[in-house]
Parts: C-alpha cells; sequence; structure tokens
C-alpha cells in the first residue's frame, strides 16, 4: 500500500498548530473522514448514522452510556423516578446552557419530547418514541415524562432523545446550523465536502483536548485510507479490514451493528410474498464465506434474528438459516418462480462493504436461478425507499445498529406493520410488539420479544446475514478506545503524551 507516513494532525490541523505557536498556546485540530453525509443536522428529525457521528458532538439527552454500555446521568441531575405506571420525572441539571445561549431547563426538554412525538413533525425517529405521550412542566428543574401505557424501555429512550432549544429549534434554519448543550459547536456545513465544528467554551462539563473538528465525506474506503496514511486525515470510519495492517493504529468492538435484506412478505410484493420464495433466498446465501472472504474475522454470522446476543429480547434458541442452494432451487420450483425477477437495493460507503455485500447475496440468488436487478442508489434515495411504505422495494439491505439495546427499537422499526421501516402485514407480529412494548414482567416481556423472533424466522421476513465489528482508523498520536453503543465521541479522544 505504500509507505505509511504517520502524522497526528492534518494539514488543516498543522495550520491550527501553528497558530496557536504564534499566539502563545497550542491547539488541536483533527480531521474525521466519514462515508456518507447527514441528510439533516435536526438531531430528531432523520434515521442515519451519518446524522449522528456529527451531532452526539453537538447534543446531549438526559441520560448517557458509560463505554461499556451503563445508563449514567447525563443532562438529569439524576435517574428518572417512576411516580406512577405512566409517569416519569426527571430532575435536571441546573445552570446549563445552548451553545447560544439560550437556557436548558423544563421548557427545553418538555418542547423536545413533545416535538418529537408530534405526528406532524414527521420524525423518522418516531417508532423509537411512540410509547411516549407527552411531557409536562412541574417546575423550572423538574419535568414530567408521560407514556400512554406502562414502558419498561423509557429510560433508554431518554437516553436516544436528544435535547434541543425552544428558540433556535423553530428557525427554519435549524437543520442546517445545529444548536446544542454539548462539547462542540457548529460552525460550518459545506454541502458535499464537510461539517466542521469548534469546542464549545461555555460547555458544563469537562473540557476536551480537540479544539477543533472536521467531519469530511468520503465515500470510497480506499481514498480513506490513502488520506490517513498521508496525513490528511486523522481518524476513519469503517476501515477495511484488509487495511487494518496498513494504518498507523486500527481499533475495533464487537457492534452495535448487524446487516441483513429485508424482504417484502406484503401480499401485494409480487415473488417475495410467497414465504417459499423468502426462504429460498435466506438458503441461498453463504454467510459464513461472507463473514470470511468479505470480512476476514471482524463479522460472525447472524443467528437468525434481527437482534445481537447483548440486546434484550434476543433468542437464544434461533439459530442461521443454512448454506443449501439445492434446497433454495426446490423451494422456488415449489413456488413456480424459477427465473423470476428481483430488485435489491443497497447504499455505498454508509457502512462497512455495503456495495460488496449487497452485490455478493445479488450473486447467490443469480446463482440459484433468478434474475437479479442491483441498484446502488445515493444515501439520500436509499432513505426514502427505506422509509416510504408505497415506494419500498421487494428486498433492500440493511445496516441496523441498536443504541437502546432494547429490541422495542429494532422491532418497532423494522417489524412493526405500518411503520415506515416494516415491509410486513403480519397481524399477529404486530399485537406481540405492541404487548411487549407494555409488559412490564421482565420474563413476560422477554419470552414474547423471542416469540417475535420466532415468528420473523419462521416467515422468513429477513435474510439475515452477519454481526460486525466496527473499525476505525486512528493517526499515532490519537488515543480512543470504541464504545459499545457506537458513538464516536471526540470529547473522549485525546492526544498521546
Amino acid at each position: 500500500m505504500g509507505r505509511i507516513i504517520q502524522k497526528s494532525l492534518s494539514f488543516l490541523a498543522v495550520g491550527a498548530v501553528l497558530a496557536g505557536f504564534c499566539s502563545g498556546a497550542q491547539a488541536a485540530s483533527m480531521t474525521v473522514a466519514m462515508g456518507s453525509e447527514p441528510t439533516s443536522l435536526d438531531p430528531q428529525l432523520v434515521q442515519d448514522g451519518g446524522e449522528w457521528t456529527v451531532n452526539d458532538n453537538i447534543f446531549e439527552a438526559l441520560l448517557i452510556r458509560t463505554a461499556d454500555g451503563q445508563l449514567q446521568t447525563g443532562l438529569a441531575a439524576d435517574i428518572p423516578t417512576r411516580i406512577n405506571p405512566t409517569t416519569w420525572r426527571v430532575k435536571l441539571r441546573p445552570g446549563i446552557k445552548f451553545s447560544n445561549g439560550e437556557s436548558f431547563n423544563a421548557d427545553a426538554v418538555v418542547h423536545s419530547v413533545n416535538r418529537i412525538v408530534d405526528p406532524n413533525f414527521k420524525s423518522r425517529q418516531l417508532p423509537f418514541f411512540s410509547p411516549i405521550a407527552k411531557a409536562d412542566k412541574v417546575d423550572d428543574l423538574t419535568v414530567d415524562v408521560l407514556t400512554k401505557g406502562p414502558d419498561p424501555a423509557l429510560m433508554t429512550r431518554l437516553y436516544y432523545l436528544k435535547i434541543v432549544p425552544v428558540q433556535a429549534s423553530q428557525a427554519p434554519d435549524f437543520a442546517n446550523k445545529p444548536v446544542g448543550t454539548g462539547p462542540y459547536r457548529f460552525v460550518e456545513w459545506t454541502k458535499g465536502q464537510k461539517v466542521v465544528l469548534e469546542r464549545n467554551p461555555d460547555y458544563w462539563g469537562p473540557k476536551p483536548e480537540i479544539e477543533r473538528v472536521i467531519f469530511r465525506f468520503i465515500k470510497e474506503p480506499g481514498t480513506r485510507l490513502s488520506g490517513l496514511q498521508a496525513g490528511e486525515f486523522d481518524f476513519v470510519h469503517n476501515l477495511l479490514p484488509e487495511f487494518v495492517k496498513d494504518v498507523p493504529q486500527a481499533v475495533s468492538t464487537t457492534g452495535p451493528l448487524l446487516t441483513m435484506i429485508e424482504l417484502d412478505s406484503r401480499k401485494s410484493a409480487g415473488v417475495t410474498s410467497d414465504v417459499r420464495v423468502r426462504k429460498a433466498l435466506n438458503l441461498a446465501v453463504d454467510k459464513n464465506a461472507l463473514a470470511q472472504s468479505l470480512f476476514e474475522g471482524f463479522a460472525s454470522v447472524a443467528d437468525g434474528q434481527i437482534l445481537e446476543s447483548n440486546w434484550f429480547g434476543y433468542n437464544p434458541n434461533i439459530k442461521a438459516y443454512p448454506y443449501n442452494p439445492q434446497a433454495a432451487r426446490k423451494l422456488l420450483k415449489e413456488a413456480g418462480a424459477e427465473g423470476a425477477t428481483i430488485d435489491i437495493y443497497g447504499s455505498n460507503g454508509r457502512w462497512l462493504k455495503d456495495r460488496e455485500i449487497t452485490e455478493a447475496v445479488a450473486g447467490y440468488w443469480e446463482a440459484i436461478g433468478l434474475k437479479v436487478n442491483v441498484h446502488i442508489v445515493e444515501f439520500s434515495e436509499y432513505l426514502d425507499r427505506l422509509n416510504d411504505q408505497k415506494a419500498r422495494p421487494q428486498t433492500i439491505f440493511i445496516g441496523h445498529s441498536n443504541q437502546l439495546f432494547d429490541a422495542d427499537r429494532t422491532d418497532s422499526a423494522y417489524l412493526e406493520p405500518g411503520r415506515s421501516g416494516a415491509s410486513n402485514d403480519n397481524a399477529e407480529i404486530g399485537d406481540l410488539i405492541k404487548a411487549a412494548r407494555t409488559e412490564i414482567e421482565v420474563t413476560k416481556r422477554e419470552n414474547l420479544y423471542r416469540q417475535i423472533g420466532q415468528i420473523a424466522y419462521d416467515d422468513a421476513m429477513f435474510v439475515f446475514l452477519l454481526y460486525h465489528k466496527d473499525i476505525f482508523g486512528l493517526s499515532k498520536n490519537l488515543r480512543w478506545q470504541p464504545r459499545a453503543d457506537g458513538k464516536v465521541l471526540i470529547k473522549e479522544i485525546t492526544l498521546a503524551k
């Protein structure tokens, strides 16, 4: 791959350092290369990884997780308490301000909660918060969050829900000029090129070491690698497994990411409405080969479900569909689907090897006699396809992460009929999801989710693919370890001493 040129700072960072020397104080800047650009910087509106990567450093939530996934207080002063079956009381930290000077208080929390659950707001995150009815102000530093029924996952939802300022969030340009309480504040967004953040001088928490962050949008992994080697980038997302040996530092951790192909099982879906065809699509794919040939040990075969083993609701009794192309061809023949045409949609650069996985799956399907049209589209179009019930493809590649570590986040997004990301019309599975959402008794709730997982497996609603490790490339002078929730918090990155 050529000689590795190891630098701790990018060319932009070098300029910042020189400016620091001139003023008598050294400044630290870093450039992050990521595979996709945010579709919006309103943290409550969309559902895409580019938005998270940037906004996790601008905005905060009432609760946070430690690096190993334990819930702790964030903007909340204490862990919320349940005062009755459908009301949680939250005490807030005093003296915090948004980066534009607005106060963080009960008004901001009430506004944030009510904004995201308002169906007229049309948040793509709404399925994750649908059990919440509203929030009410008790006093300036106390809020009651009311749920439609008992909600055992409410605290994890409060970890996921970012708090926005009352006034700034109502401005027409908020999605392009975000304002939060976090350790970094927004500077600029040059569409198609970069987002720039700088350290928030009034941040209420510990002061981060990195003063300035430039997020660059680099779709091709080879370009991200060469930029890291040349010192143009300091931190690279979605490092290819075969590049691990070629970078100054590579760090990885398990999940929280799994990949799957969602199959449209609705009666109107055409050939994929037949369960025999959907099972054939599963049996046709050699997941072990995908894990080994594409990911070199940084992925493993998923267990026939869209949950990982450390997420609440995982069913340990479900195993992966085996690789059996002969059985797949037999099922296609029984269904009268030999030679049928199927469309598959995927993205390029949003997830590690998303395009390669999509094309490999299409190749396996062609090997059992299907005609497959592969559509690799821009991420904005991909999201439109994924979230529009009328425009949903027969099959679509999905990379899914669940920072709530709770099955409700996953099932409400991809399994509950009528939700924007779901491709089934199974009334039974919908009823079970609703029942599990309000079941307080832990064992009963867990069993409900296990039933849901079994139905999804038996009905072959997905081609269940892989569990992934996140891989990041770093310059030699950065120090950072990945988190269990997959977040990249720049405040946790330090410089080598």
